[in-house]
């Protein structure tokens, strides 16, 4: 095949996006960017085992699960991205090197090294950019109807990084605008039983992330980018209890805005 025309999805494979609750009412747009941990037939396995591809590095676990279960309670639109992030890193801008990781964490990813410039261009134009398109579209529909939006990005961290323990339960991610995620935050903690991350343990730049700063900031939309660690929502109880209280506390948040 000729390189400028190179094909990466082959028939039958998964879609890079999933819409689910279409028709949701609520004033609320859930994404997920790293809800799965699929890899194209065509790149095997990235020269990885299965076991590092169930490992975080792949996706965020449980993710996919507490945006399904939070968007049923309250009636809001989830769209979640399929292909894990070994592949491309869908809350990347496409011209850093952690879009394709060659490392992630300290594993190396041997798929990913030496790519040339048609297998990049594959990768983002077959998963990077269906997923943001079918966001863009979302909130463009929304504006034209009239609707006011709020974007909530979902996450989940690994307990332990590099060796290193990490306090806290969840965490609330923001940019240029805090307010949304300040109020949740504030909210958080008046639940007594969690430490809850201000910014923390990552944050929300326009160099390491593109979700809110393109879909969110760009519009001027309320958001929030919520982090869960990932060993309190790995089975189905951890993550009912999660989509419970996001959906008890996002819109108590959000009036108070």
């Amino acid at each position: 095949m000729n390189e400028l025309t190179e094909k990466l999805l082959g028939a039958y494979e998964s879609e890079p996006v999933t819409v689910y609750n279409a028709d949701g009412t609520a004033p609320f747009l859930l994404v997920a960017d790293h809800a799965g941990n699929v890899i194209p037939r065509a790149l095997g396995r990235l020269g990885l085992d299965e076991a590092e591809l169930a490992r975080h590095i792949a996706w965020d676990i449980g993710i996919a699960d507490v945006g399904r279960l939070s968007a049923d309670a309250f009636d809001a639109t989830l769209i979640l991205q399929n292909y894990s992030r070994l592949v491309i890193d869908c809350n990347r801008p496409l011209d850093v090197a952690s879009s394709i990781p060659e490392i992630s964490e300290s594993t190396a990813i041997p798929g990913n090294f030496g790519l040339n410039q048609a297998s990049r261009s594959a990768r983002a134009n077959e998963i990077f950019r269906p997923y943001h398109d079918r966001i863009e579209a979302e909130l463009e529909r929304r504006r034209q109807a009239g609707r006011t939006t709020a974007l909530i990005s979902l996450h989940s961290f690994t307990p332990v990084f590099k060796g290193e323990a990490r306090p806290w339960h969840a965490a609330v991610l923001y940019n240029r605008d805090p307010r949304f995620a300040r109020r949740l935050k504030a909210l958080l903690n008046a639940e007594k039983e969690f430490t809850v991350g201000d910014n923390a343990p990552y944050t929300v730049s326009d160099a390491t992330d593109y979700t809110i700063p393109v879909h969110a900031e760009r519009r001027g939309l309320h958001h929030v980018l919520i982090e869960i660690r990932q060993d309190l929502i790995a089975n189905q109880s951890g993550q009912r209890e999660w989509a419970e209280r996001l959906a008890r506390l996002l819109p108590l948040a959000y009036r108070d805005l």
